[in-house]
């Protein structure tokens, strides 16, 4: 069951997606990482604080050579 609205200050996985600009599979990335911690939910419907969205949106991203715009050394 997906909220009809999540609580004040916090987002769903698909709310936060399209706060950042980016994909929902990017957000459970970002949680995989540990860029960005989930707040509440049950452990398919996580909800996320807007503020730590945010975060993770303008964090410095790890890269590896290969990756598209990294040249290898």
């Amino acid at each position: 069951m997906e909220y009809q609205l999540p609580p004040a200050g916090t987002l769903t996985t698909r709310l936060a997606a399209l706060s950042a600009g980016v994909a929902p599979a990017t957000i459970r990335d970002w949680v995989r990482r540990g860029l960005l911690t989930r707040c509440g939910g049950s452990p398919k419907r996580p909800i996320y604080r807007l503020a730590d969205v945010e975060s993770a949106r303008y964090a410095a991203k790890p890269t590896r050579a290969g990756q598209r715009g990294v040249k290898a050394a």
